[in-house]
């Protein structure tokens, strides 16, 4: 079983639908093989990012009126899976590009601490993910050098790989995260629950009998 997914740093529903994902994978008997993608849910914020107050209060497009509004779903639905979420702490919405570039040059044994360390460093800890002080405090946190990191993401390592992700998911018709791309066949987006993903990976082996 192949299972794709596109998601980005700064997503709640990502950090969720992952969470929903592994407590489906804990009841699957079958081999799996997991590749996350980059996806930006908004690549028009600046390199040092955007008050996040203000960022989210624009995306709520005058609807809404307390920024308390955005978060009451994400809280109680991560409080159920043993996620925090702590919205009030976080100042910046970051630009995520180099978040992605971080993940992307993590080793496969990583990678999946890399994207959790990520999420609670900017959803528990209110930290600028964009902020490469912050990246590198991440990385050492997983066990990677952090001098070597600080090095490689004063290159453009990295950069049009994640940006080729991020195109191909717009052309696979991606509007939006997560979205879960099934043995290449079947695809949900959204965070689903744990029953859901088993239904669909159950799917997805009948059609390749």
């Amino acid at each position: 079983m192949k299972i794709d997914v596109f998601h980005d740093t700064v997503c709640p529903w990502c950090r969720i639908g992952k969470k929903h994902m592994e407590l489906a994978l804990a009841q699957y008997d079958g081999e799996v093989e997991i590749r996350y993608h980059t996806f930006f849910l908004n690549n028009n914020i600046p390199p040092e990012g955007a008050d996040f107050h203000t960022y989210m209060m624009a995306k709520g497009r005058g609807m809404v009126t307390d920024i308390e509004q955005f978060f009451d779903a994400p809280r109680e639905m991560g409080r159920r899976v043993d996620l925090t979420f702590n919205f009030e702490a976080i100042t910046k919405a970051p630009n995520t590009t180099d978040s992605h570039r971080l993940i992307a040059m993590t080793p496969a044994d990583r990678k999946v601490a890399m994207i959790d360390a990520l999420y609670e460093a900017y959803f528990e800890n209110g930290q600028d993910i964009g902020n490469r002080d912050v990246l590198v405090s991440v990385a050492e946190s997983v066990g990677l050098d952090g001098a070597d990191v600080r090095g490689r993401l004063a290159t453009d390592e990295a950069h049009q790989q994640v940006i080729g992700e991020a195109m191909q998911g717009q052309q696979l018709g991606v509007t939006g995260v997560p979205m879960f791309v099934f043995n290449n066949t079947l695809a949900f987006s959204g965070a689903q629950p744990p029953e859901a993903f088993l239904q669909m990976m159950q799917q997805a082996e009948d059609l390749a009998l």
